[in-house]
């Protein structure tokens, strides 16, 4: 792939390239068609000199590492991450391709924004951060540039995937503070400190510039703009747009503070705090855009609406009215409501008319007497009463005696007067008769209402006693609930209510109370027929969790893997932050570099624990070292904490004490600890001459030939005797046993 992707280029047989969109410090964007889903991207190619440099490693590392973090926040506003890559040695990104512009081309189009639109592209941008911000990532990069506004006109933040990474190579570099020196914290740029509220520094940044029209420090060298940054105050916006709502000039400033601790602790935090500002602005501070007129720098009076309840501008009606009413949440769903906007005469009538109490039901307005009105009123309230009819009556022994005596069948009972007179004549008296019926359907009547007590009425159940220290609203359920169980447990032994405990842990519970019951509520029934009971259970208190031991020792299985060993030894608030990840010469990739609290540590599951991991040795390159003398080969293997052994040759080439070779190529990748084998030159190799006069010439040679030399005789009055007489060297000399050709030296022997 060359530098600059050609359209109609297919990156790794999936992204064909439609056009270039823009040039970063950092990468180069275009825009793409994903050929297997048929769907329009953005792929973010690394430049050619980062993919190529010296730190390559390093950077995809952290490149890698940020794209993961991208891609593992889920919210509307922040560009989704889907793909990543690698291409003729340049890593890539494949992003959501977004239609719109940025936030810097509105800016300049439109000038001035209202507080209404400001305040829009803050709680989106907030919402998109809170998101990271939870997840563990920081954004570092927040400017207008990396703010795209959608074709629908919602926020949505870009540049996760390389911001940290940049910021780490190029920081210094007078084009990289060129472009966001108008909105780094001072933290930032003093210390190189990433934090979630340098995030929120820069979101301050941008809505004072977006509110003012300019950002509140300017100048053309990055240099002042940084010292500025460090060592004066954000000014309040109010000084620049007078008649601005003085509750979100006081908000601005609380992003804008130049002590990180005077600022919220993160975008969640700023959030809640610009709810309660939006909660409490009149309708005309909405409306606010500044003007370089001072006698037109007021509300706009455009007819703008305030931010719906959503947190979103709330769209018009054709008739003028808000929509908001009528619109999906997108972005903060608990924003509170916002006044309503004014509406016509006709139908704020028909609203009170709608919301005035009914009052025809106690007032006469025909004429009747009270009485005669509050009876009517009684007799129709009765009737709504739907539920009056179907409500049981309570039967009671003297309505059974009366209901029997009204269905007794009275057949044989003479009328008043008439006597029936017995075998002797005497009228037979019917009082016993009718006594003993009495007495019967009493006793009948008695028995059925004991049945019914027993089997369906308050004897066939307990009724759920109230906890003394469990206070009940009238008219309102009151649910057993966060109250002491030995104090009920002693309601219920004295209410002879049988019960059953069960235990459980709880966040939210002191331990000893209960959680719930069942039934759950008081006055609620409890079978007394079908082996019911009271179902309550206890509070065993927050979740106690143990740090393990070893989980500093690299060896064992919990050390291998921290954080899972937290998560399986129950703890649910981790907090570990991929960027403060260390590399480790000692500490193998993954281990823990440090934690806190302590391990052995025991505490509540909920509490928070810190970790930070190695990220393994660090990836360096083989230097050049040969030619160089060993303690300057050294010192570069110190530098690139990499083990060097040494040897020692001769070399008729290399001077002594310089290196002539190692067992690393130039630009081989190794890594912290890595062992590099290096042959130090002892010099060309010497020997001194050995005293061969007077020696045959066989001896001579042989003797001088086993130094390595090389022997020439010469017997210019003809050999005779065989003996040497002359040697050249003469004996005694230190010679070379090769010269820097690698031949060897000719030792020239005269005999006679």
């Amino acid at each position: 792939m060359t530098e600059t992707a050609n359209e109609g280029q297919i990156i790794d047989d999936r992204y064909r390239i439609v056009r270039k969109i823009a040039d970063g410090g950092m990468a180069t964007v275009y825009e793409a068609i994903d050929v297997r889903l048929d769907r329009h991207v953005a792929v973010k190619v690394m430049h050619a000199q980062l993919a190529q440099g010296p730190h390559r490693e390093q950077f995809v590392e952290r490149f890698h590492r940020e794209a993961r973090s991208a891609a593992a926040i889920a919210n509307p506003h922040i560009v989704q991450v889907y793909d990543t890559g690698e291409i003729d040695g340049r890593n890539y990104l494949v992003m959501e391709y977004v239609h719109g512009v940025n936030l810097r081309y509105e800016m300049n189009q439109q000038g001035p924004f209202t507080v209404r639109e400001t305040l829009r592209v803050v709680a989106e941008t907030l919402d998109g951060l809170a998101a990271a911000h939870r997840a563990g990532v920081v954004h570092r990069d927040i400017k207008p540039e990396n703010i795209l506004l959608n074709d629908r006109g919602h926020v949505q933040i870009t540049d996760f995937g390389l911001a940290k990474a940049a910021s780490q190579a190029t920081l210094s570099t007078t084009g990289m503070l060129l472009g966001t020196a108008a909105y780094l914290a001072p933290e930032m740029i003093e210390n190189n400190q990433a934090t979630p509220q340098g995030d929120l520094y820069s979101v301050g940044i941008m809505a004072w510039e977006m509110l003012a029209g300019e950002p509140p420090f300017q100048s053309d060298n990055p240099v002042t703009m940084v010292f500025k940054h460090v060592h004066e105050d954000v000014p309040p916006v109010i000084t620049r747009c007078p008649g601005i709502e003085p509750s979100v000039s006081e908000f601005i400033a609380q992003l804008t503070a130049r002590s990180v601790e005077d600022r919220p602790a993160d975008a969640m935090e700023a959030q809640r705090l610009l709810r309660t500002v939006i909660s409490g602005m009149p309708m005309e501070a909405w409306l606010y855009r500044r003007s370089d007129d001072p006698m037109r720098d007021e509300s706009t009076g455009d007819g703008e609406s305030p931010l719906a309840p959503n947190g979103l501008v709330a769209p018009r009606g054709e008739n003028g009215h808000d929509a908001a009413a009528s619109t999906t949440s997108v972005a903060q769903s608990d924003y509170p409501p916002q006044p309503p906007a004014p509406s016509s005469p006709s139908s704020s009538a028909a609203t009170s008319a709608d919301m005035s109490p009914d009052t025809s039901a106690t007032t006469p307005t025909d004429g009747r007497s009270g009485a005669a009105n509050t009876q009517d009123t009684r007799t129709r309230i009765l009737a709504t009463d739907s539920n009056a009819a179907r409500r049981p009556r309570s039967i009671t022994s003297q309505d059974a005696f009366t209901q029997a005596i009204t269905t007794t069948d009275t057949s044989d009972i003479e009328p008043s007067g008439v006597a029936e007179h017995s075998r002797g004549g005497r009228p037979r008296s019917k009082v016993p008769i009718i006594v003993a019926a009495i007495m019967a359907v009493v006793l009948a009547a008695g028995a059925g209402c004991g049945a019914w007590w027993y089997y369906l009425g308050p004897g066939s159940y307990w009724t759920m006693p109230k906890p003394t220290d469990l206070t009940c609203k009238t008219g309102k359920t009151c649910t057993i609930k966060n109250v002491s169980w030995s104090s009920f447990r002693s309601t219920l032994n004295v209410a002879g209510i049988p019960y059953s405990v069960a235990q459980e842990y709880s966040d939210t519970v002191e331990e000893g109370n209960i959680i719930s019951t069942t039934p759950s509520t008081v006055g609620a029934h409890i079978s007394k027929r079908s082996a019911g009971n009271v179902k309550v259970t206890v509070s065993k208190g927050v979740r106690q969790a143990t740090i393990p031991s070893d989980i500093t020792d690299p060896s064992t299985d919990n050390g291998k893997d921290p954080l899972t060993a937290l998560e399986k030894a129950g703890f649910t608030n981790i907090s570990h932050n991929i960027n403060d990840d260390e590399y480790s010469l000692t500490v193998p990739k993954n281990a823990l570099l440090s934690i806190s609290p302590d391990p052995g540590t025991t505490m509540e599951h909920n509490d928070s624990v810190v970790v930070k991991l190695s990220l393994g040795p660090m990836p360096v390159n083989m230097p050049d070292v040969v030619g160089r003398t060993k303690d300057e080969a050294q010192a570069l293997f110190d530098s690139l904490q990499l083990k060097a052994t040494y040897s020692e040759e001769y070399s008729d080439t290399v001077p002594n004490g310089s290196i002539i070779s190692a067992s690393q190529t130039v630009g081989t990748q190794l890594h912290w600890g890595d062992t590099v084998d290096v042959v130090v030159s002892k010099g060309p190799q010497m020997v001194t001459l050995p005293d061969v006069t007077g020696k045959s010439t066989s001896d001579a040679t042989a003797a001088l030939q086993a130094l390595g030399l090389e022997v020439k005789v010469s017997a210019p009055l003809g050999d005779l005797t065989h003996t040497v007489r002359l040697q050249s060297p003469s004996a005694g000399q230190q010679v070379r046993v090769r010269d820097a050709n690698g031949n060897k030296t000719v030792i020239t022997l005269t005999v006679v």
